[in-house]
């Protein structure tokens, strides 16, 4: 988990559920390009550069640099810091077909890479310890990133994973959640998750 003193700016509501997971700090979406109309935003973000400083953390498409430039033209240089991923071509896993630049975005790369762009940007940052050492820290967003929520086949993979972990078939999705926190690490639930959907066909 990283402390961070600077507001992070970054696109969309994935992105924020991503960076949640290891980020402790105030993040704030852009909702894409409608920061461009937002009066309000606009206002809390320079709110937010002036009292804290902001960390801009958007995806490394075109879309995601004008979205950028767009944020350096609102504050003055000196509350304002960027953070790069690296262009990484791939598909997200909630997504049917590749962004049209065929790049990873932010919700997309992993945590290391994330942490790392920050740590490079110069952004006031600590490491805090026991991050995904104890049981829980698994959430909405690994649910998603596993198709076990979003997808017409949510419910087939839930039912897969409940069967296979021995749980009641009429669990929830946020039941199942807060069962799973309870029962397992972050680690654990990513390697039992990619025991069952390497084999879906099965």
């Amino acid at each position: 988990m990283i402390k961070i003193r600077e507001a992070v700016i970054v696109e969309g509501k994935y992105d924020k559920i991503k960076l949640s997971n290891f980020i402790d700090g105030l993040i704030i979406t852009t909702d894409g390009f409608g920061i461009f109309k937002n009066k309000e935003k606009q206002a809390l973000i320079r709110h937010l550069a002036q009292t804290k400083g902001i960390l801009v953390l958007t995806d490394s498409d075109g879309a995601g640099f004008v979205i950028r430039n767009f944020l350096k033209g609102t504050v003055p240089k000196n509350q304002i810091k960027h953070a790069y991923i690296p262009d990484i071509f791939g598909k997200e896993k909630r997504k049917d077909k590749p962004s049209k630049e065929g790049k990873l975005g932010v919700e997309g790369v992993s945590e290391q890479i994330i942490c790392q762009a920050v740590q490079k940007s110069g952004a006031c940052c600590e490491l805090l310890p026991g991050h995904t050492k104890t049981k829980g820290g698994i959430t909405k967003y690994d649910l998603f990133e596993y198709g076990l929520t979003g997808t017409p086949n949510s419910s087939q993979a839930r039912d897969k994973l409940k069967k296979y972990l021995d749980l009641p078939q009429n669990l929830t999705s946020n039941s199942m959640l807060e069962i799973l926190n309870l029962i397992m690490t972050k680690d654990e639930f990513t390697e039992t998750c990619g025991k069952i959907f390497d084999n879906l066909e099965d």
